[in-house]
């Protein structure tokens, strides 16, 4: 057979294998132009995160609008909607729902954050509400079962 001239970077089977590049090792901890006793100290924040600080403990509003809403066999209540304050956790939600729905000790209650999420019961309202759990009309809607439901 002829020589055919050989496919870049394809080896000819008839020749020796070059040997493979090393790639050297290098140190696992980064290099850094400054020691820690040479780097700086703020002695104020900048403006932007002074202001974002200020409005980080704060909520939009001070009551949060609670729609509740059957699932499966649970009784609907007379009162559907009701406003709780921001700074309550969801325990107190769960508190009022059992209440509402006249439960005795031994009966449970399950309730979920837009059908699919079932918070702690330490979870603040005003942070369920806040972050994307809010349906289009700004309500937060729980729903509940007396038996265990979406999973």
């Amino acid at each position: 057979m002829a020589d055919s001239p050989a496919s870049p970077g394809i080896p000819r089977s008839d020749s020796a294998s070059p040997t493979p590049a090393t790639i050297p090792d290098r140190s696992a901890s980064p290099e850094i132009p400054l020691t820690m006793s040479a780097s700086a100290i703020l002695t104020a924040q900048p403006r932007d995160v002074a202001s974002a600080l200020a409005s980080a403990g704060g909520y939009a509003s001070e009551k949060v609008v609670v729609k509740f809403k059957p699932v499966g066999n649970a009784p609907a209540l007379a009162m559907a909607v009701a406003k709780i304050s921001s700074t309550q956790t969801f325990s107190t939600v769960i508190w009022y729902l059992r209440k509402r729905l006249k439960l005795r000790d031994a009966e449970n209650v399950f309730c979920y954050v837009n059908d699919s999420f079932a918070p702690s019961l330490d979870e603040i309202v005003g942070n369920l509400h806040n972050q994307c759990f809010k349906d289009s009309t700004g309500q937060l809607v729980i729903s509940y079962a007396m038996n265990p439901a979406f999973g």
